[in-house]
């Protein structure tokens, strides 16, 4: 009796794993060529000092990356009549010091507001494409608060046009889940942390996105992990086991850089100017 017992434990706990790997399973056939963003460091919202003249997510960190000969991460939202603009924050408030947010705004209006104690505006993402013109690989986080990601479909298209090297992420896995149906053919990651505040989760789909279980469904070719938490099993699994790339954020000093470098593929940086060893 106790035999059968032990065996049928056993069995429920080794179909508990299988499904688990089966959950966390990122693309494993038609893979994309992921090689040309493991060869540069990624500004995180461009080479930007908010006290200074080039801000976050401005031209003008754009520019000063570009000039570096640096990656770039960067952020994509769609104001109010369906403009696709660079900017963080859903709220206005902490680069803007203005009420409400980005969604309920047109562009115009947005342009009335300048970023931090700069004279930068809040930038088209078209205009950030026609800039850059291929001369750097971007990764490209795409905001969305809710389920409803319709308006990929806007951004996709001024992708489609581009000819340079980018790759797309999100927090929100229904973002992935889009381009995975509609242009299959972009490289795509899965941004994921924790996201546990006082040692517990605020919801069980935060619980979800930490361990990367909808990965079955959005089946991401590389994961971006909070690299504070990077030890989390999930992330661990998609690059050890499953062979796909990592990418850390957001380092903030040469140390850490040199201390992951054989943790991580990928890296996007903050607040320094990484030093590539020969």
């Amino acid at each position: 009796m106790i035999s059968l017992i032990i065996r049928i434990t056993l069995e429920i706990i080794g179909g508990l794993c299988l499904l688990y790997m089966l959950a966390i399973m990122p693309r494993m056939i038609k893979r994309p060529d992921t090689t040309l963003f493991k060869k540069v460091y990624f500004a995180h919202r461009g080479l930007h000092d908010n006290a200074g003249d080039a801000p976050e997510n401005s031209m003008a960190a754009f520019r000063k990356a570009v000039e570096a000969g640096l990656g770039m991460e960067l952020d994509v939202q769609i104001t109010k009549d369906g403009v696709p603009v660079i900017f963080h924050d859903f709220k206005l408030d902490r680069i803007c010091g203005a009420e409400g947010k980005i969604k309920d705004h047109t562009y115009e209006e947005l342009q009335s507001y300048t970023l931090c104690k700069s004279g930068e505006h809040i930038p088209k993402f078209a205009d950030l494409l026609a800039m850059v013109d291929g001369q750097v690989p971007l990764i490209i986080e795409i905001k969305a608060e809710t389920a409803n990601v319709s308006f990929c479909s806007i951004i996709d298209e001024l992708l489609r046009a581009y000819g340079g090297a980018y790759c797309i992420e999100s927090f929100n896995p229904m973002v992935l889940w889009w381009f995975r149906r509609h242009h299959n053919g972009v490289v795509r990651g899965q941004l994921s942390s924790n996201f546990r505040k006082d040692g517990d989760y605020r919801n069980v789909l935060y619980f979800v996105m930490a361990h990367l279980l909808l990965n079955f469904l959005t089946k991401p070719d590389f994961i971006a992990y909070n690299h504070k938490f990077g030890k989390e099993p999930g992330r661990r699994i998609c690059r050890h086991i499953y062979r796909r790339p990592s990418a850390a954020w957001t380092i903030q000093s040469q140390k850490d850089l040199e201390q992951l470098k054989n943790e991580y593929d990928v890296f996007i940086f903050d607040g320094f100017c990484p030093v590539r060893a020969e």
